[in-house]
């Protein structure tokens, strides 16, 4: 009597798909102070002094995005997770619409993100100045890891309105969204490269 496997195999979808895009993940660590630096008060910085980063292509709501998000590892009210400092994308009809409906943080910017062959390339440029760099490889498959469950922090406000003199106070203060989201990884793939990180002006 035989026992027989199947071996795991890529996800696949129809030729020029962009539904099965991968996802590239960045982390790295900085100096926790500067992390503390970026949070808003009751929120405090995460177990790790990572920043996040993750560059995508994904259908919003059914056609390409192609973004940047950054986020550090941060705490609220005893719950780890991330905060979001930013989400850079293409789509100009979603950032305000976002920003004032969830509290998303986006902003414009312009992704350049692709595959070919090992090859991973990836640029992210705002007002026309490149901030992030990525050109690395892939150095196959890697374990796919279990379900689990991230918890983001958005800022949702709205500013006094200024007309005629300087901002005081809001007119809805700040409020903490909290997106939870629970994660499956479909197919995982090790990739070693160069990241560059530019200060943008």
């Amino acid at each position: 009597d035989k026992t027989m496997t199947n071996a795991a195999t890529a996800p696949q979808g129809n030729p020029g798909d962009i539904v099965n895009w991968p996802m590239l993940k960045i982390q790295y660590r900085t100096d926790p102070d500067k992390i503390a630096a970026l949070l808003p008060p009751g929120i405090e910085p995460g177990a790790r002094p990572n920043v996040n980063l993750t560059i995508y292509n994904f259908p919003v709501p059914d056609e390409p995005e192609y973004g940047i998000v950054t986020s550090v590892d941060a705490n609220y009210n005893g719950v780890a997770g991330e905060f979001t400092l930013g989400y850079g994308i293409d789509q100009e009809s979603a950032i305000f619409v976002s920003q004032e409906t969830n509290g998303q943080p986006k902003y414009p910017c312009t992704t350049e993100f692709y595959r070919l062959g090992p090859q991973v390339k990836a640029r992210c440029i705002h007002q026309g100045y490149t901030f992030v760099e990525f050109h690395g490889a892939s150095t196959g498959p890697s374990a796919a890891g279990e379900p689990f469950e991230q918890n983001e922090w958005w800022l949702k406000y709205s500013r006094a309105v200024s007309v005629g003199g300087p901002a005081t106070g809001f007119d809805f203060p700040p409020h903490v969204v909290r997106v939870r989201s629970q994660y499956g990884t479909a197919w995982r793939e090790e990739v070693e490269g160069k990241l560059v990180l530019r200060d943008s002006p």
